[in-house]
């Protein structure tokens, strides 16, 4: 079965584990609700997270790779590692499924898309979001708030404030 692209790991992973990731974002938001001047530091740090696909094509290009050397250099049957590795990474794309995933995820990587719920829950605690029913020019206040354009301060673009 094809999952939807922002669905498709949850959906493969233990119900208990994804739990505990909705929990640790949702503890994360709590906290920053009550320290909003440590937001901008937390955005920096999302903007740095590995999300679990990023995790993935890093596992598989090293094995990959390590297969293809050893199998140049050492013996041909290590090229069996490469050819498992990219049908697990077809089967990761299609299902959302491969044997990094269950370990990644108990290691807490997180979809892009569980990293942005926390990013924009952050930017609506922040405030980012307030004025843009108001605002002269409604859609580059919401392309500023989402972090599209860069704010401005005494009408000079800063990028440090769009995080």
């Amino acid at each position: 079965m094809v999952s939807s692209s922002a669905e498709r790991v949850p959906a493969q992973t233990a119900e208990d584990i994804n739990r505990r990731i909705r929990h640790e974002t949702e503890a994360s938001i709590r906290y920053y609700a009550d320290h909003r001047g440590e937001i901008g530091d937390r955005l920096r740090a999302l903007d740095r997270e590995w999300d679990i696909e990023r995790a993935i094509e890093a596992n598989a290009s090293a094995l990959a790779l390590a297969g293809v050397i050893l199998g140049a250099t050492s013996d041909r049957r290590w090229l069996a590692l490469p050819m498992a590795v990219s049908g697990f990474l077809l089967q990761h794309a299609i299902q959302g499924w491969c044997p990094p995933v269950p370990v990644l995820r108990r290691l807490g990587f997180r979809t892009a898309r569980e990293i942005d719920q926390e990013r924009y829950a952050l930017k609506a605690l922040r405030g980012d979001f307030g004025g843009v029913d108001k605002a002269e020019n409604r859609w580059e206040a919401v392309l500023q708030a989402v972090g599209l354009r860069a704010r401005s301060r005494g009408g000079r673009s800063s990028e440090a404030e769009s995080s």
